[in-house]
């Protein structure tokens, strides 16, 4: 086993989920804008709402790929702390070997929705955008 290898791809992985984080908060704010967008111009309407539901599940989507790589940075850690038979660079034959499909992929992205941290600011937007819809 390389130390340096697994070194050089968790130096990239992490850079990576770094980024997918920064990405996830560009989305929730992009989220914040359409209601303040709605508010000012006084189209509150459900389109809005539905809007910010395909928001809220492309932030789930973003980060059920960010957790693929958090997977793999786990495992490139536990290979630079505790030497093993592991070859470095195999984050897509990892990803390969646990891909999910159908129904179980949809149930990574609900799981990844109603994480506190996603949901958060997407259900209170909906709930603000509802309630203004509803006065």
């Amino acid at each position: 086993m390389d130390k340096g290898k697994f070194e050089t791809e968790w130096c990239l992985l992490q850079n990576q989920f770094d980024s997918y984080e920064k990405h996830s908060l560009s989305i929730k704010l992009l989220s914040v804008v359409v209601v303040l967008a709605a508010e000012i111009s006084g189209v509150i309407s459900i389109f809005i709402a539905l809007i910010l539901l395909v928001l809220w599940l492309q932030d789930a989507i973003w980060k059920t790929f960010q957790s693929r790589i958090e997977l793999r940075l786990l495992r490139v850690e536990q290979n630079i702390s505790e030497p093993s038979k592991g070859s470095a660079f195999q984050f897509n034959s990892d990803y390969y070997k646990g891909q999910a499909r159908g129904i179980t992929l949809i149930g990574e992205y609900v799981r990844q929705a109603i994480r506190p941290t996603v949901a958060f600011p997407h259900s209170v937007l909906i709930l603000i955008l509802l309630a203004q819809y509803a006065l």
